[in-house]
C-alpha cells in the first residue's frame, strides 16, 4: 500500500510582556509527521451512464421495434453458451450471474433446443439443464423486463435483478459459479475494475465468459460519416464509440487476476439497404453514441445524404446493399485455484516443437 507523507510545522508563542522571563510560559507545537493513505488513480469517464440507460429504457418501450432488432444479440448470446458444450469440460451451475442481460437474450439461448452445432449431436438437451439457477441484471428496467411474459421463462429458474450502477457489484466473494455476459461491457467505463470484482464473486476454479463489440466494429459507418463531415462542415465529430482492442482485452483479464485466458475476434457481417436501416437497428438496440462532449442533437440532413453515398461508394455490395461488421471479442477466464492446472515453467519442455515440424 502507498502513502504519502506530509510534514506539518507550527510555531505559537504566547507571550505575557515585552520582555518575558524565565518564568513566563512559553507555548511551542514542535513538529510532527502524518501518513496519509495515496488517492487511487482517477478513473477515465468516456460514456455518460445516464445517457446509455436512457437510450435502453426509450428503444425497450418500443417493445416490437427492439424484438426486431435483437437478432445480433441473440445471435451473439447463442455464441457465448456455445462455450459451455465444450466436451472437456463437463460441469453443473448451482448460480450462474448474467452481467449486463440487457432482454435476457442469455436466458433464451440457454433454454434453446439442440443447441450442439456438431453434426455428430444433431438432437442435444437445452443447455439450461446444466444451471440451477439464473441470476440476470441490468440497469434498465425496461430492458430487462421487456420480454418477461415470454415462454422461455417457464423454462428457466431465473431471478431479474436491476443494478443502479452496473461498475459496483453488490455480490460477496466467491458467490457464483459462472459468470455470463453478451453485448454490454463495452460500455463499462472502469473495465479493469469491473473484470477484477467478476473475478472476485466467482468461486476458485470457475470461469468467465463474455462477448463484446470491439476494434473495427462499424469501421464502416464511422469512415463515412467521418468524410462526409470533413466535406460538408470542414471538420469531424464522434459519432461510434471508441472499443477496446483485443490486445488491450487480454491484459485486462490476466490484471484482474484471471488464469487460463483465451481471447479470441469474430467479425459478423449484416448487410443492410442503406445506412439509414442501420443507424435505426442500432437506436432501437439500445445502441446509439453515449461518449462524453459528444455533438448533441440530430447529425445534419446533408451530412447524412452524403454519408450514405460515401458508404455505398467505398463498402457498398455489388448487389446494392451496404455491409456493417461488428467484431466480437470473445474472452474466457478462470478464477485461480491451488487444484487448478498450471503451464509447465518455461525451459521444461523436452520436445522441440521445430523438430516435429520438420519431419512433417
Amino acid at each position: 500500500m502507498n502513502f504519502t507523507a506530509r510534514t506539518t510545522t507550527q510555531t505559537c508563542r504566547y507571550i505575557l510582556n515585552p520582555r518575558p522571563s524565565p518564568s513566563v510560559p512559553v507555548a511551542r507545537w514542535s513538529r510532527r509527521s502524518y501518513a496519509f493513505q495515496a488517492a487511487a488513480p482517477p478513473v477515465h469517464q468516456v460514456f455518460n451512464r445516464r445517457t446509455k440507460w436512457l437510450q435502453k429504457e426509450r428503444a425497450a418501450r418500443d417493445v416490437e421495434n427492439s424484438r426486431i432488432a435483437d437478432y445480433l444479440k441473440d445471435e451473439v448470446a447463442i455464441r457465448v453458451c456455445e462455450r459451455l458444450l465444450v466436451r472437456d469440460i463437463k460441469r453443473h451451475y448451482p448460480r450462474v450471474l448474467d452481467f449486463g442481460a440487457n432482454s435476457c437474450n442469455i436466458a433464451r439461448a440457454l433454454t434453446r433446443e439442440n443447441p450442439d452445432p456438431h453434426p455428430g449431436t444433431p438432437v442435444s438437451d437445452p443447455i439450461v439443464k446444466k444451471v440451477d439457477h439464473l441470476l440476470a441484471v441490468d440497469s434498465s428496467e425496461s430492458m430487462l423486463y421487456r420480454d418477461a411474459d415470454l415462454e422461455f421463462n417457464k423454462q428457466i429458474n431465473m431471478t431479474r435483478e436491476i443494478l443502479t450502477d452496473e461498475e459496483t457489484l453488490p455480490y460477496d466473494a466467491n458467490s457464483f459459479d459462472l459468470v455470463l455476459s453478451s453485448l454490454s461491457m463495452h460500455w463499462i467505463n472502469d473495465l479493469p475494475g469491473v473484470l477484477a470484482q467478476l473475478n472476485n464473486i466467482l468461486k476458485p476454479d470457475c470461469a468467465f465468459i463474455g462477448a463484446m463489440f470491439g476494434g473495427d466494429t462499424l469501421y464502416e459507418l464511422r469512415t463515412s460519416l467521418q468524410l462526409a463531415e470533413q466535406e460538408r462542415r470542414g471538420g469531424i465529430s464522434s459519432h461510434v464509440s471508441p472499443l477496446a482492442d483485443v490486445r488491450d482485452v487480454g491484459g485486462l483479464l490476466q490484471k484482474a487476476g484471471f488464469k487460463m485466458l483465451t481471447v479470441d475476434v469474430e467479425d459478423i457481417i449484416v448487410d443492410y439497404p442503406n445506412s439509414f436501416a442501420l443507424m435505426q437497428d442500432l437506436q432501437a438496440m439500445g445502441e446509439s453514441n453515449a461518449v462524453l462532449g459528444r455533438e448533441m442533437g440530430p447529425i445534419q440532413r446533408d451530412v447524412l445524404l452524403a454519408a450514405d453515398a460515401i458508404y455505398r461508394e467505398l463498402h457498398g455490395n455489388e448487389d446494392g446493399t451496404l455491409p456493417a461488421t461488428f467484431r466480437m471479442i470473445h474472452m474466457i477466464g478462470w478464477k485461480e485455484s491451488k487444484d487448478q492446472a498450471k503451464p509447465l515453467p518455461r525451459g521444461s519442455g523436452e520436445i522441440s516443437l521445430k523438430d516435429i515440424l520438420e519431419n512433417k
